[in-house]
């Protein structure tokens, strides 16, 4: 779907999106903005009559549809709830967006004009506004229809050109531009994480990596089985022993334009291309879902490619270790004891418990080579999580105060929002192995989410 901007006053096609706040509870009847009540009027009161029918009052993520309504050369009119106007901010923009475009993929329309001009002045400036409501709609408007081949008519996306009608164009579009970045490494994200284990694996995403990102100016390496048994990363190639598929990790830095010589950030992701859980193997129910377990590596990915389109005046290092985990004649053991790029031996209980071993050989490595300021490691590490907090909230474990309330506020402004969880060193001792330094697994099977964050932060350094 294409998202363009149009000046005031030029005259819409398509079909018409009026977006509204709020009316005030107390209020008897709600006072439509001087161009929106011209458009009611045109309308002969179709579309007042319509909102009352409907119950429409504004209301956040409420949206009403009006089909050929009398009087007005369009094909429909859909009203969209922006909630109580002294509330409204990026976030309820790009809901309005999404809102949008979920109206009116599918519909049958081709084309669409959101008309912004027509609101009343908001706590939020109008080009940010537009761009916001630009951002949700084209997130929203993403599809993965790739390995569809008989899909009807009605169930394809029919929204080709979505226009948004605002003030100020110059403004706005540059309220776009970083943004546009934003969407375009989200969408290659939601894309490569939605691809199929056969077609995704080290191999091909360390390339899709290489592919995307290089001629952006980012360096990536690319690391083999040699390269890896020289740095002695005995974790991750124990995972990937049990696999065809060679293990690869993937090393990108981004230093952008005036970026300040100082430490480089670093974001680390979990790379599994498929989890069969290997010798420890998971239930058969679901398992097609294990294509997911490199979300954390795809995310990373995309995040470079974001910070890259935006020119970002910083120096990011992006880190992802890439291993299958199957079970073979080859594969790691129940028991077995595998030596860290740390130094450190893991006895290994459980080869279902497979991502934190990559990510101790990829955090230590970061942490030895860059000197980062902090590490943020994204992962699917662990199905504990959603015990503790459903869908809702993702975990957060931090081991700096400062660094945990700036992710926290960062997921507010998104919606998604993140939980601290706590790291205690008597959540810590129950992984200490009999026989190594220490055991992939809690010994009691209690607190999975956390214990594994410990394990974690023995491969940390202390950063």
């Amino acid at each position: 779907m294409k998202i363009t901007f149009v000046e005031s006053r030029a005259t819409p096609s398509g079909a018409l999106v009026l977006p509204f706040a709020e009316a005030p509870k107390d209020a008897k009847d709600s006072k439509w903005p001087d161009a929106l009540a011209k458009l009611d009027r045109d309308s002969g009161g179709a579309l007042a009559k319509a909102a009352q029918a409907g119950r429409f009052r504004g209301r956040k993520g409420q949206t009403l549809t009006i089909l050929a309504p009398a009087n007005l050369d369009v094909s429909r009119v859909v009203l969209v709830g922006l909630g109580n106007s002294a509330k409204i901010n990026a976030r309820t923009a790009e809901e309005c967006g999404g809102a949008v475009a979920a109206a009116l993929l599918r519909s049958g329309e081709t084309e669409a004009t959101v008309l912004l001009d027509v609101l009343p002045r908001l706590p939020l400036a109008p080009e940010k506004l537009a761009a916001h409501v630009a951002l949700g709609a084209r997130l929203r408007s993403w599809t993965f229809d790739k390995y569809r081949t008989k899909q009807k008519d009605e169930e394809k996306p029919s929204l080709v050109t979505l226009k948004i009608r605002v003030g100020g164009i110059d403004k706005v579009r540059a309220a776009y531009a970083p943004l546009e970045a934003v969407a375009e490494g989200v969408e290659w994200t939601r894309t490569v994480v939605s691809e199929p284990a056969n077609v995704i694996y080290p191999e091909t995403l360390a390339k899709a990596a290489q592919q995307v990102l290089t001629p952006l100016g980012v360096k990536v390496e690319i690391l083999g089985i040699p390269e890896m048994k020289k740095l002695n990363m005995g974790a991750l190639l124990g995972v990937a022993q049990g696999s065809e598929r060679e293990p690869r990790l993937v090393v990108m830095r981004w230093r952008g334009p005036g970026a300040k010589d100082q430490q480089p950030v670093a974001f680390l992701g979990k790379g599994v291309t498929f989890d069969t859980g290997g010798i420890s193997i998971k239930p058969s129910k679901g398992m097609e879902d294990m294509k997911w377990d490199m979300a954390g590596a795809g995310a990373v990915i995309g995040l470079m490619r974001a910070i890259a389109l935006r020119k970002a005046r910083a120096d990011v290092i992006g880190i992802v270790g890439l291993v299958e985990n199957m079970p073979s004649g080859t594969a790691q053991r129940p028991g077995d004891v595998v030596k860290t790029a740390s130094g450190q031996t893991v006895e290994v209980l459980n080869t279902d418990a497979e991502g934190r071993l990559v990510l101790a050989d990829a955090l230590w490595y970061c942490q030895e080579r860059f000197k980062p300021r902090f590490m943020v490691d994204l992962a699917t590490l662990t199905g504990a999580i959603i015990v503790s907090l459903g869908h809702e909230y993702a975990g957060l474990f931090a081991s700096d105060d400062r660094l945990a309330q700036r992710l926290t506020a960062a997921g507010d402004a998104v919606g998604e929002r993140l939980w601290r969880m706590p790291l205690d060193d008597a959540y810590d001792k129950q992984i200490n192995s009999g026989i190594a330094d220490v055991q992939n697994i809690g010994a009691n099977g209690s607190a999975g989410s956390i214990t594994a964050a410990h394990f974690l932060k023995r491969f940390t350094n202390d950063v």
